[in-house]
């Protein structure tokens, strides 16, 4: 072995290879913790939807592995203890969003934190949050949409601790769960938390046990100084200095009738920093869709959108938060004050990793990325079955993800990679209804020369009176296309009620009464295409054809591609029909944000839809 450090560990005394078996190990071990809290817990959102999230963190607290970022400074803070109070076997416990800084961001995530201890001395921290089925609150889910503070939103728990030296504090858990409509789910899952953050102290007290604690520590402050490297060199590869660069989008309103409510953007970059400026954003909403944005969140979110693009060897972690400065206006819908609503943050949430793409789509030469489904849709159904047994089902659903450089965006998919589908079967054994239908919705996606992903349309038949709350978004703003490419279709709710009448729902709406055989037809938006649709390869568009992906009408209309009776590409017929669109058509648009009207008239179509729906189910 050379005598002199590898330049890939810096100034660091850890050599190459002890380093990469130290950052593979951890790595592994963040999926390690995922598979212990979904083979523990009990609650479909998370055994089935893996809606949780793993962190490991130095001693220090800066995240070394994981992928939303360390708020573990915040909790001490807002903890009646410091570190030097911690012990081994301690849990620390928190789900509200104002005593982490968003770093969980509404009520139903619970955070579970474990400071992780060798030889007497503290090595580190490894934390776990997962989203709750309930925790109290006015309605079933804790995720009111008629809620204009926290407080509305369910039982919060400031940082306690939960475990002292390896004893669950078995007082405070009670009065925790009994503010829940699910107790027993409640407990498993945050027992479930507690033992996915124990499997991360097990495996650094190995390392530590087999390199030695100064190693391990070394190691980390070398994964953290690799990373900012190289998100260094992404930077001044890819963010030109000295030009400013700005878009804005908008969530479609609160559910109670405010909005469009605007993002605004801007990013510039002075030497090796880039801002990041949300000055222009709307104020906070009375609704719940406001978003407590993390900071150090969204450090996170920009580096890995940056690393995902060009370097995904790098790690995610707190390396290089002190690359970008970011000012989040205070009292804007992403950085409400308390006492403010964040039940349904999500449409926020996902709009605002629209905007900072839209604006690196701007900034970086060739690289664009089109605007996605918007939010993370949810749907709770609850109620007292005919035998005199409560029910109440939580489940995430998905849309179109938007098309970005080289590839189509996924059909629908989550915005979270690891996230995955309740299969019908579960749902329809543990719950009092049918699925009639899970699919992709032809057409939804925006063309392109690569098409955004499609939305899906999920139909449920109700077996029990119960009531219904939901929230979805871009049901009245598009996703956009960009470079040429089309935006996406819109989402959509219809309730058919089993006499035969239909009606029209918001994308977000509180205790909707069903009664057994009514049906819910849950339809997402798409996302948006990138590129020129008459570059788009015919042969594709005909197999999407056949797949029922494309219709033959979008094939010829958006696609130019005509086929033949059989179902093949009409070549001289294609060259021919591209060749007409294009000499008819407007110039294609850098983004197409689709047919809205102007701000004033949707925000009256806004208004006056919330006050029908009202109307009708006051």
């Amino acid at each position: 072995m050379s005598d002199t450090t590898p330049d890939f560990v810096g100034d660091h005394a850890v050599d190459q290879t002890t380093l990469d078996i130290i950052e593979s190990t951890l790595s592994n071990t963040r999926y390690e913790m995922d598979r212990v809290v979904e083979t523990t817990a009990i609650s479909p959102v998370i055994r089935e939807q893996s809606d949780q999230f793993p962190l490991i963190a130095d001693a220090q607290g800066r995240m070394v592995m994981g992928q939303f970022g360390s708020a573990i400074d915040t909790i001490l803070e807002n903890s009646s203890f410091d570190r030097d109070d911690l012990e081994e076997g301690d849990v620390l416990a928190t789900n509200d969003p104002y005593m982490c800084a968003g770093a969980v961001s509404h009520t139903p995530d619970m955070l579970l934190l474990r400071p992780i201890f060798y030889e007497g001395d503290l090595v580190g921290f490894s934390s776990q949050w997962g989203n709750l089925m309930d925790v109290g609150g006015k309605t079933p889910g804790s995720m009111p949409v008629q809620a204009t503070t926290i407080f509305e939103e369910g039982m919060r728990l400031p940082p306690v601790k939960l475990y002292k030296r390896g004893e669950i504090d078995s007082e405070l858990l009670d009065v925790f769960v009994h503010n829940t409509r699910l107790p027993d789910h409640a407990e498993a899952d945050i027992k479930a938390l507690a033992a996915g953050t124990k499997a991360a102290e097990t495996r650094i007290v190995e390392l530590c046990d087999r390199f030695g604690k100064e190693t391990y520590l070394d190691a980390c402050d070398a994964i953290l100084d690799r990373t900012r490297d190289g998100m260094i060199n992404l930077i001044d590869e890819f963010i030109p200095e000295g030009e400013r660069y700005t878009f804005e989008d908008h969530v479609d309103d609160d559910g109670m009738g405010n909005g469009p409510i605007k993002l605004h953007l801007e990013i510039y970059r002075e030497g090796e920093t880039v801002y990041l400026d949300w000055t222009g954003t709307d104020a906070q909403v009375p609704g719940t869709v406001n978003f407590l944005l993390n900071e150090k969140m969204f450090k996170m979110f920009t580096g890995v959108f940056l690393i995902m693009a060009f370097d995904p060897l790098l790690t995610f972690n707190d390396g290089y938060y002190d690359l970008f400065e970011v000012t989040l206006p205070e009292g804007s819908v992403l950085q409400p004050e308390f006492p403010a609503a964040l039940g349904n943050r999500l449409p926020m949430m996902a709009r605002q990793f629209d905007v900072l793409q839209a604006t690196f789509s701007k900034l970086i030469d060739g690289f664009s990325v089109a605007g996605s489904y918007g939010t993370s849709p949810n749907l709770v159904y609850a109620g007292t079955d005919s035998e005199g047994n409560e029910f109440q089902m939580l489940e995430i659903l998905y849309g179109g993800i938007p098309a970005r450089p080289g590839g189509d965006g996924l059909d629908g998919h989550s915005w979270w990679p690891m996230f995955r589908t309740v299969p019908a079967e579960y749902q329809e054994a543990y719950y009092p209804l049918t699925i009639d239908e899970y699919s992709t919705r032809a057409d939804t996606g925006g063309p392109g020369e690569f098409r955004g992903g499609h939305g899906i349309t999920k139909v449920f038949t109700f077996e029990e009176d119960g009531a219904i709350t939901f929230q979805d978004d871009r049901a009245h703003t598009y996703p956009w296309g960009v470079d040429g490419g089309k935006y996406a279709k819109t989402s959509e709710k219809r309730l058919i009620r089993a006499d035969g009448t239909e009606e029209r729902l918001p994308s977000k709406v509180e205790n909707v009464a069903v009664a057994a055989g009514d049906k819910l037809v849950f339809s997402t938006a798409g996302g948006g295409g990138l590129g020129d649709p008459l570059d788009r390869d015919a042969e594709l568009v005909a197999s999407e054809v056949e797949r029922g992906l494309v219709s033959e009408s979008a094939a010829d209309e958006e696609y130019g591609v005509v086929l033949a009776d059989d179902g093949t590409v009409d070549e001289s017929a294609t060259a021919d029909r591209r060749a007409e669109i294009r000499e008819t058509r407007d110039e294609p648009k850098q983004f197409d944000y689709g047919p809205l009207p102007d701000e004033e008239t949707l925000r009256k179509q806004i208004r006056d839809e919330r006050r029908s729906f009202e109307s009708q189910h006051s």
